[in-house]
């Protein structure tokens, strides 16, 4: 797909289709003559996501205008244009369109409505329909994407470029994301992670299973002893190109590519969607490949422990204790609190290779999902600065974060008297006690948890974006990167 950034009126742009924003109880100048009855008569009302599709309208190039509702003024922002951008290209799919420009007025073309515009439209046009093989059953792929601005300001080139890069990851993370189990076994994902490094620049090392035992990570190959398929830590690392702080960011996704639950197996109902366990995961693999091309001025590390949670012959049993990579040990009493077992040994050895700064993502608990449902993922942390970093880097990707406690209240759900600590508390406030369990293992060492599991994928299609995987939190990932000073 290619993108385009031009300085030019609407009327001027020759593509299949233009995209023109239309803001609520207003009419734009440059229509209102020429769609009078469409105002007059109610059609167009500017309502989020009301889309009025005209052919052949005078004075335009463009084979067809697509006015499209934005709301209200005081709602229309980057998060708004991005989702528009995206619904605008899902309703113009299967009209027979292959070029499809975007036309932000002189108020809109700032740098962020520009980002978004473009990340908006190619998250809008993925699918997750690879691996069907009816070709009537998928739409022409768009060709070219154009964002028109009435603006000179330079940074606007820079801004086009970031929204590619951010939604290419996003999508690679997606890709990934929505590929069955049988296919993405935690080698295969390692290989899909080395395959993006080496395409990037960056630099990988795969722990295997042999070397995770002679560090030490207990509880990561204790969740993978019940699968045939072996285990991996992934580990990439950007460094850039002028160094100009000590500082050392590791960004860390949990990997589960299957999750049974293990011996306290989940029920059938649902199932298929813990191919989605390794999202936070993906997720970084992605973030890596937009931070390679974007060259943030901080060192960078993404760490995936990926695994196969299986109940097989050697499983892991309620009652089993394990040693960590950080000396702890942990009793078992759920193996389907795994999630936080990989990701303590994880935490730890990012903290052995001098990370200063962390923030994990995961699909850990079904608890954020009762506590804030699939619009926020819920956000835990030991340090208030990085806490603040990280919620201005959600806010600038539009992906919903919410602030959650961590009060020392809840490791006292976390004592035993066989070990050091257990892996799950009550069934109340599990996702606090689940963030509590890793951050025993963090120390003094900046850390945000995000639980993504309510946000990590759409169970129903959007207006704005298809079914499936949704990519978040690639570009909180990279705003942090990026803005890191």
């Amino acid at each position: 797909m290619d993108l385009k950034l031009v300085r030019s009126t609407p009327s001027e742009l020759d593509t299949d289709a233009v995209v023109l924003f239309q803001l609520e109880g207003s009419e734009r100048d440059d229509l209102k003559t020429a769609l009078a009855h469409s105002y007059s008569s109610g059609e167009i009302k500017g309502k989020p996501f009301e889309f009025t599709l005209v052919h052949n309208l005078p004075g335009y190039k463009a084979r067809r205008v697509l006015v499209a509702g934005a709301g209200k003024q005081e709602k229309f922002d980057s998060a708004a244009v991005r989702k528009i951008a995206g619904a605008a290209v899902r309703f113009l799919k299967g009209k027979g369109i292959t070029t499809v420009a975007f036309a932000l007025g002189a108020g809109e073309s700032s740098a962020a409505n520009v980002t978004a515009a473009v990340e908006g439209a190619i998250l809008g046009a993925w699918e997750p329909d690879a691996l069907k093989t009816s070709a009537d059953e998928k739409s022409k792929p768009l060709a070219l994407i154009v964002v028109a601005v009435e603006s000179q300001e330079p940074a606007l080139d820079a801004a086009l470029e970031k929204g590619r890069v951010v939604a290419e990851a996003a999508n690679l993370t997606r890709d990934i994301s929505v590929e069955p189990p049988n296919v993405l076994t935690p080698m295969a994902l390692a290989a899909r992670a080395r395959a993006m490094a080496e395409a990037n620049g960056l630099s990988i090392e795969i722990l295997d299973q042999d070397r995770m035992r002679q560090l030490g990570m207990g509880a990561l190959l204790g969740v993978a002893q019940g699968s045939i398929n072996p285990p991996a830590l992934i580990v990439m690392r950007y460094t850039p190109p002028k160094v100009t702080s000590k500082d050392h960011l590791a960004l860390i996704g949990k990997g589960v590519t299957f999750d049974t639950g293990g011996i306290s197996i989940k029920p059938a109902d649902g199932m298929e969607k813990m191919k989605y366990d390794m999202a936070g995961g993906a997720a970084v693999i992605g973030a890596m490949q937009a931070i390679a091309r974007l060259k943030p001025a901080v060192a960078v590390t993404g760490f995936v422990p990926t695994v196969e949670n299986m109940p097989g012959g050697n499983a892991q049993r309620p009652g089993d204790i394990v040693k960590s990579l950080s000396g702890k040990t942990v009793e078992i009493l759920n193996t389907d609190a795994e999630g936080r077992l990989i990701l303590c040994d994880a935490i730890a050895y990012a903290k052995q290779l001098g990370c200063t700064h962390m923030v994990d993502a995961a699909t850990l608990t079904g608890a954020i999902v009762v506590a804030l449902g699939h619009t926020h993922s819920g956000v835990f942390t030991n340090n208030d600065a990085l806490l603040a970093r990280w919620m201005a880097a959600g806010k600038e990707a539009a992906e919903n974060m919410w602030p959650m406690p961590l009060d020392d209240e809840y490791r006292e759900q976390l004592n035993t008297v066989y070990a050091d600590i257990q892996n799950i508390g009550t069934r109340w406030g599990g996702a606090c006690t689940a963030a509590t369990f890793l951050k025993e293992f963090v120390g003094d060492t900046p850390w945000v948890h995000v639980d993504i599991a309510g946000t990590g994928w759409l169970d129903d299609e959007k207006k704005f974006m298809a079914k499936g995987p949704t990519g978040v939190p690639v570009g909180s990932f990279v705003n942090l990167a990026m803005n890191w000073t």
